[in-house]
């Protein structure tokens, strides 16, 4: 278990704690998930300068190549860091009639389709910005093929933080292990990304 501050900052040995108050946006009383990125950027440092920006987005962690954990947000607070929602129920076939008929009428309408997810209760969506921390780990894009990028592996020290930290904050958090998502599986963005992240 971590002790988490009134302020939302945790106190351990493995958390460098390095606030970027840019990226915090409302409070968030009830984490539901974890969602788990890739930065693009090749190092940490990259990552912070762009979250100096005023109104940037960002992530409440994120992990260096050696295993280095910053702690960038509060995680009494929200981030930006989701995007548009993908529908759980298209993805997972569990849609009732009306939910289908509703989600695939928009479904190439990515925004029309996320606003629609989000008026949703949690768990009939996906965790979103409203309810859900993000760790990035630290890696670049490597290659492109065709229309895809790769992303860089996630190195081993990474992973080993990744199950440290996540294992962590579902213990003092009260996540269920099956909230866990690379951002992929929940927004549409590269199919790479965070592809070998491992945090079981």
């Amino acid at each position: 278990m971590l002790f988490i501050s009134k302020q939302g900052y945790v106190d351990a040995d493995r958390v460098n704690v390095k606030i970027f108050h840019e990226i915090e946006r409302r409070p968030m009383d009830k984490v539901d998930g974890i969602i788990v990125h890739q930065t693009g950027g090749a190092t940490a440092q990259s990552t912070f300068n762009s979250y100096e920006s005023s109104g940037a987005n960002g992530a409440h962690f994120l992990i260096d190549k050696d295993g280095t954990i910053y702690q960038t947000a509060s995680v009494h607070k929200t981030t930006n860091h989701v995007g548009k929602l993908r529908s759980k129920c298209l993805v997972t076939k569990a849609c009732s009639p009306g939910e289908f008929k509703q989600a695939y009428s928009v479904r190439n309408k990515y925004a029309e389709l996320s606003r629609l997810e989000s008026r949703k209760k949690f768990p009939s969506r996906y965790p979103e910005n409203s309810d859900s921390i993000g760790i990035e780990l630290v890696g670049k894009v490597i290659a492109e093929m065709g229309n895809n990028l790769i992303y860089e592996q996630v190195t081993e020290q990474q992973n080993d933080s990744l199950r440290w930290l996540v294992g962590e904050l579902v213990d003092t958090l009260d996540v269920s292990i099956h909230e866990i998502y690379r951002h992929p599986d929940v927004s549409y963005k590269v199919e790479t990304e965070a592809k070998t992240a491992r945090w079981k």
